[in-house]
């Protein structure tokens, strides 16, 4: 009975010695893609920030354009009056 119970704790031992390497790699692994979306994510998000910045400001440089333009051509309208 002591033996069986020996060979049980070596087994448990090996089990576990096994489980918990394995479990080190997947952390490593879950780490490395973790931190690789974060990046992409990043990556993307800054993208998006930029290219909205840009058109946001076209945006408001037409507006001031067609604002002025109209602004002149009413004023060239009371002029001719």
């Amino acid at each position: 009975m002591f033996i069986s119970f020996a060979k049980l704790f070596a087994l448990l031992i090996l089990f576990s010695t096994g489980l918990l390497s394995s479990c080190a790699e997947l952390k490593e692994s879950g780490r490395t893609i973790g931190h690789t979306t974060r990046n992409v994510t990043r990556e993307i998000s800054h993208g998006t920030r930029d290219v909205t910045r840009e058109i946001g400001h076209d945006t408001r440089r037409a507006v001031k354009t067609i604002g002025q333009e109209t602004k002149d051509a009413v004023n060239s309208l009371s002029d001719d009056e």
